[in-house]
């Protein structure tokens, strides 16, 4: 079997479609903060405690934020911050991850040189890249000199060209680090990043930066920087320069502010010169706990350094005038990782809005998150919704909008067509999440939660709760015992997400390698998989297909090639492609053999997908586009999506799912098995939308007949008609 070691740094395997004809693509600014509850900002029930005269906490950016964009009142994180950075980057939800929990090896193993993440996908689309802040991966946890541990998990290996940023979750435990990394770095720099001092030395005494909130020039504020005031002044120089860019050249930017706030320790931000000034004056303030002032203080300093940003994508150059501003066609995100902890915020503030639970639960108040989008350009400002948004649907999202090839088979859906109004909104089924021992689905109003097996011996069984989040999102009331056929349907939908899978499972890549007319099921014609880093192997998988896999059928050669599968085959996610030279891909099934692409199965330019009377299954979609063939008959559960060429032979192909037409049809069925005049379904599906190019299909060796084409909402037909 040949080989794959997956050592290469760099962003191999992201395709590209930037060009400068595209139209004006959105510059895209997103602002991630650390254990922030649902509840924290003002339309999500601050603002009512405010009318009510309770203790609130003031985040007016980000409620003018909102007031001007969309608030997702079903927006979704992860439990802890490790597995929430890593499924925001990836797409990837908990069970196909190495970070599926907060640990100790997370730093030196979650992102892999394989892994598309975002700052790939944006750079490899023609923009400007910067992140800064707590990324969590790929430093030692040292905190007087620590080391690249792995190079593969760098922002610098995955796209992001600025960066100013914490690299080990345990380093980022306090907002005084005594040093930073830093890119662009010296040339020869490991990873391409350097420590610098956490300082706000260079912007103390400056006209052009603002004293509020962090106050920097006052005799006062300590040597060693507050780092999110680091990080939120290296955002904003990034900013205002790639603002400026984009008046002068087009060339769009996507920033990265991961904020530590309000993560604990929250006693260290009383350290900081005027740390409360922002609730100077209520009556009332200096009576509550300790913890919660800190936590509201910390809040309100993150959200003035947001107004600052954003402040800048209105007047880049700082001279007041407006007409250089590039709001207008920005989308501004701000999202937090999990729910807020447990503590004085949550019992003063309601941090968490009243939802079951707190960080680190498989609950609403662990897992749900405040998330507002802005683009006055595309989204309608004050506007509310109720749609189930994961912290996995902003990849693809930002690939849809850029320009760039969504990566293959992810979890996440974008959600670009509901942001734009343009296009057919893909439909997420459910989305997954893990906790520590628990884990659950939520499909619709519908969520069910598995319970802890239990670390004893003599542990009991697993118990599972059902929820209805939309009339109960305290999640109080247990339905489960009163609807077992949906606790069922829903827990087999949980479990095939590999979430009950050993601690560090994650998916894994593979390529063909046969050549024409070998088979899928011999391993030897894969690609086996590992992944290493500094003498420790994370994963190995040199066998045949399974449901982890991430696998492409390409033609690298100049004729015509064909992988024959005699056997069952299952994936994550497919791919079929022919070669740049035009040569043909095809993957043949046997006589009533099944495949399965569980996330999503792509027929790309050159390939081609045949079957012979067997099912074609995935609880998503097939897209076949341009310059590639979906043919043969039998049956295929999922949507269709076809830009391409869809090939019916025998019977035709029966489709349990929604099926988007486009492309052509071409036809291998002998005239003699039709009538003429008497309509032949040779297409069903549970609906139909579109239709194909061509209207009339011209039979071979049957000159006097032609084929007309016809349609209804659940059926193609062709009728044919002497000429």
């Amino acid at each position: 079997m040949k080989f794959l070691l997956t050592l290469i740094l760099g962003i191999a395997g992201v395709s590209s479609l930037y060009s400068a004809d595209l139209a004006p693509r959105p510059n895209i600014l997103y602002f991630y903060v650390d254990d922030m509850g649902w509840g924290s900002i003002g339309p999500n029930g601050q603002a009512e405690r405010k009318a009510k005269g309770l203790p609130y906490v003031r985040t007016p950016n980000l409620n003018r934020l909102a007031a001007k964009g969309v608030n997702f009142r079903r927006g979704y994180g992860c439990h802890v911050c490790s597995p929430a950075r890593s499924s925001q980057q990836s797409g990837f939800h908990q069970g196909h991850t190495f970070a599926d929990r907060n640990d100790p090896n997370n730093a030196k193993k979650a992102m892999r040189s394989d892994d598309i993440l975002m700052g790939d996908a944006l750079f490899a689309a023609g923009y400007t890249t910067g992140y800064w802040g707590k990324w969590g991966y790929g430093g030692s946890k040292d905190m007087v000199d620590p080391k690249i541990e792995n190079i593969q998990t760098l922002p610098t290996s995955h796209g992001y060209q600025f960066a100013l940023t914490e690299l080990h979750h345990v380093r980022a435990h306090t907002f005084f680090q005594p040093t930073l990394w830093s890119a662009p770095a010296q040339k020869g720099a490991v990873g391409g990043l350097e420590l610098i001092p956490n300082s706000m030395a260079k912007y103390a005494r400056r006209e052009d930066y603002p004293e509020s909130p962090s106050y920097q020039s006052h005799p006062d504020y300590p040597k060693t920087g507050y780092c999110d005031d680091a990080y939120a002044f290296a955002a904003l120089d990034f900013v205002r320069a790639n603002a400026k860019a984009y008046r002068k050249n087009g060339k769009p930017f996507f920033g990265l502010f991961a904020a530590q706030i309000p993560h604990a320790p929250f006693a260290e931000v009383s350290k900081l010169p005027k740390w409360n000034e922002a609730y100077k004056g209520d009556e009332g303030f200096s009576d509550l706990p300790k913890q919660a002032q800190q936590w509201a203080a910390m809040v309100t300093r993150i959200d003035a350094h947001f107004g600052n940003i954003l402040a800048a994508l209105e007047d880049p150059n700082g001279d007041g005038d407006k007409s250089d501003s590039v709001a207008d066609n920005t989308l501004v995100i701000f999202q937090s990782d999990n729910g807020g902890p447990g503590g004085a915020n949550n019992t003063v503030y309601d941090a968490n809005g009243g939802l079951l639970g707190n960080k680190g639960s498989i609950h609403e108040g662990g897992i749900r998150v405040p998330l507002i989008m802005r683009w006055p350009k595309k989204i309608k400002a004050g506007s509310s919704s109720d749609q189930v948004v994961d912290v996995t649907d902003l990849l693809p999202t930002f690939c849809e909008l850029s320009g760039a090839e969504v990566p293959l088979g992810i979890d996440g859906v974008s959600i670009a067509p509901t942001l734009t109004g343009e296009g057919i909104q893909r439909q997420r089924e459910f989305i997954i999440h893990e906790a520590g021992n628990g884990q659950s689905i939520i499909r619709g109003k519908d969520k069910l939660v598995r319970s802890a097996r239990g670390r004893k011996k003599k542990a009991g069984p697993v118990k599972f709760a059902l929820y209805d989040l939309k009339a109960d999102h305290g999640e109080k009331t247990d339905l489960a015992g009163a609807n077992p056929n949906l606790v069922t349907e829903l827990k087999a939908l949980l479990l095939g997400e590999r979430v009950d899978e050993r601690h560090g499972f994650a998916n894994t890549y593979h390529t063909w390698s046969g050549e024409g007319g070998a088979l899928t099921s011999d391993a030897n014609n894969w690609s086996d998989y590992q992944y290493a880093n500094a003498g420790v192997t994370y994963t190995t998988d040199d066998g045949a297909p399974q449901l982890s896999w991430v696998a492409k059928i390409e033609n690298k050669g100049e004729s015509k090639a064909v992988a024959k599968a005699e056997a069952n085959l299952e994936f994550l996610g497919l791919e079929i492609v022919g070669s740049s030279s035009g040569a043909e891909q095809v993957l043949k099934l046997g006589s009533n053999i099944n495949l399965i692409g569980r996330n999503e199965i792509r027929l790309s330019q050159g390939g081609q997908l045949k079957l012979n009377g067997g099912t074609v299954s995935t609880l998503r979609w097939i897209d076949i586009a341009e310059g590639a063939t979906l043919g043969g008959h039998g049956q295929i559960v999922g949507d269709v999506n076809n830009k391409g060429t869809i090939s019916i032979e025998g019977k035709g192909l029966e489709i349990d799912g929604e099926v988007t037409l486009g492309g052509t049809l071409s036809m291998k069925t002998k005239l003699d098995e039709t009538k003429p005049g008497k309509p032949m379904t040779i297409l069903k599906a549970k609906s139909i939308k579109g239709s194909f190019e061509n209207t009339e299909l011209e039979i071979p060796g049957k000159n006097n007949f032609e084929m007309i084409v016809g349609y209804t909402g659940t059926s193609v037909t062709l009728t044919a008609k002497k000429k």
